[in-house]
Order: structure tokens, then C-alpha cells, then sequence
């Protein structure tokens, strides 16, 4: 996977998220492993990063400078880092997320966060659809349970998307260089 042209997007990360009780792993373990692949992309001044946060259109939430809907730290928003707000699953529907992709040459998606049925599963769809190469981060996502969570995976692996472990990600990144 050439970085040039690869996108990390990091799907509602944010406090009142992430505190929510999550499996194989807790919304915390996703928001570490998602900080460690944020890292790890930044590292790359070719990579983009993409944080998606999720706030009620109505305004019902606060809005977004409401605590809870605020990133967790370790995801927090960094100069140089799209921020798409969405106001449903898919952060592609309303948003301008693919105009920003296309604009910045980016064809290949990798895909962490919360959760994995929900804001990840729609997001890789749609990606998937728009022709995109799509990754999804196994161990860096969760859903409320682990049976959803891997019956998520295995709908995105038959649409197309891959999986794979951060480790395993990380590794043949850095053997491509």
C-alpha cells in the first residue's frame, strides 16, 4: 500500500463514544491503537489523516463544543488533519469527505474507530462503492458486541474491503516504505 496516496480515517472518536462499553476490546484500547496508527501515518508527510466525529444535527448533543462530543486526547485534531462532522453513519453522506480524498490524490482508505457495525461498516461501504481500496483495522475498531464485530468484518471483507491487525498494517507499511 503506497502512503502517497493512502488516507487514515479515524471514525468517531470522541468522549461520549468512546466511555461506552465496546468488544473484542473497550473504546479506550481503539482510541490507544488508533493513536499508535495516527502516529504511525503522520510519520509519513505523503499520508493524510481524516478524524470523523459524529454530533446531532439538531443540536440535541450540544453541538460541538459540548465535552462529550469532544475528541478523546489521544485522537484530538492536529494542524494539518481534515475534521469531517457528519450527522449519521456514513461520513461520506453530507459531508465533503470524498471531494477532500479525491482533491488530495487519495485512493486507498485505511479505517479504525468506533464501531465497527455502525460509523466504520457504513463509511468502508460507501468507500467501497466510490472505488476506493479499503483497510479495515481489526483490532483497532469494536462494536457492542464481539459477534457483531466480526459478523461487521466479514460483510466488509465480502464487499471487498480488507482486514487487518495494526501490527501486521504497520509492518508491511514500513517494508514498503
Amino acid at each position: 500500500m503506497t502512503r502517497a496516496h493512502t488516507a487514515l480515517v479515524l471514525v468517531d472518536l470522541q468522549r461520549w463514544i468512546v466511555d461506552r462499553p465496546w468488544q473484542p476490546v473497550s473504546g479506550a484500547a481503539v482510541a490507544d491503537a488508533c493513536g499508535r496508527l495516527r502516529e504511525h501515518f503522520a510519520a509519513a508527510d505523503s499520508a493524510a489523516v481524516v478524524l470523523v466525529r459524529y454530533v446531532r444535527a439538531d443540536g440535541a448533543d450540544g453541538g460541538l463544543a459540548a465535552a462529550p462530543n469532544q475528541f478523546v486526547p489521544a485522537c484530538a485534531a492536529r494542524a494539518g488533519e481534515h475534521v469531517v462532522t457528519k450527522h449519521g453513519l456514513d461520513a461520506f453522506e453530507g459531508t465533503d469527505l470524498h471531494d477532500h480524498l479525491r482533491q488530495a490524490g487519495v485512493t486507498k482508505l485505511v479505517l479504525a474507530g468506533l464501531t465497527t457495525a455502525h460509523g466504520v461498516a457504513s463509511t468502508a461501504a460507501t468507500a467501497l462503492r466510490l472505488g476506493y481500496e479499503v483497510t479495515v483495522v481489526s483490532d483497532a475498531t469494536a462494536s457492542e458486541s464481539d459477534a457483531q464485530h466480526r459478523e461487521a468484518l466479514d460483510r466488509l471483507t465480502a464487499l471487498g474491503a480488507r482486514t487487518s491487525p495494526a501490527g501486521s498494517l504497520v509492518a508491511s507499511e514500513t517494508a514498503r516504505g
